[in-house]
């Protein structure tokens, strides 16, 4: 099982899909999914999930970012579904984003038509450009150019509580994620879907999804920095492995 690139998009399909998830990462880290959330992805794909992980480039048009990505998606599912074991019957569709990929996939469970099981968004995060770019609050630039997103982070909570469509949603946040707003959106979720949206708080911090397997080789005299290198090695896998169990767990309860 290999990465394919497809229409711009990283594509991982196992051999016997159960699934297909549409992953959208972070701002910035988002350009290169295969690449920054490579780890946690392939986790997922061992477990039979097909993954279309598409990136994108971060503008101040967050509903054209979402169109976008949307329409890329739903062309390589087209040809996977045609091309692909993704054709052999029906399979659902989960949406998986981290930071910003949260507010597009809650742009796009608003306001386009699709068929989503569920989504999965971990570390939300919905902040004004002001505080989303590093120094542009210091500058005190964006009262002069007016500077925000499309939609506003305001603009994004009113789309979600009057049209966001997906019911099923597991709400992720860890425990050193001083950017997160998973607090803010879930009582939007509760009123919409209240028996349909958990919350799970996993220890970890903003990046943890972004951890990757660091292999630390020992010689022959086991030193303190070898053993820092493998405290830390423990503790990043450790919180990636938890973050992908609880994944699964919802995705399909009765495997885990």
């Amino acid at each position: 099982m290999e990465w394919q690139e497809i229409s711009g998009s990283s594509v991982l399909v196992p051999r016997y899909p159960i699934a297909v998830i549409h992953f959208l990462g972070g701002a910035f880290v988002g350009t290169a999914p295969n690449f920054t959330y490579r780890c946690l992805l392939e986790e997922l794909a061992k477990e039979g999930y097909a993954i279309i992980a598409t990136p994108f480039i971060n503008t101040f048009d967050h509903l054209g970012i979402a169109r976008n990505v949307l329409n890329r998606f739903e062309g390589i599912l087209e040809r996977l579904q045609t091309n692909t074991a993704l054709g052999q019957g029906y399979l659902p569709i989960y949406g998986i984003g981290h930071s910003m990929g949260c507010k597009l996939h809650l742009l796009i469970g608003s306001l386009f038509s699709v068929e989503r099981a569920g989504n999965i968004l971990i570390s939300f995060n919905n902040y004004p450009v002001k505080k989303a770019i590093p120094f542009l609050e210091q500058l005190e630039i964006e009262q002069y150019l007016n500077l925000e997103f499309t939609p506003s982070p305001d603009d994004t909570k009113l789309i979600i509580k009057q049209d966001y469509q997906i019911r099923r949603n597991l709400l992720i946040k860890f425990t050193q994620d001083n950017i997160d707003e998973t607090t803010v959106l879930k009582p939007i979720l509760d009123e919409k879907y209240p028996t349909l949206v958990a919350l799970q708080t996993l220890s970890g911090n903003h990046l943890t999804p972004l951890s990757q397997e660091i292999k630390w080789e020992t010689g022959e005299v086991f030193t303190p920095l070898d053993a820092v290198g493998q405290w830390v090695k423990q503790t990043l896998s450790r919180d990636l492995y938890r973050l992908k169990d609880e994944i699964l767990r919802w995705l399909n309860p009765g495997r885990m």
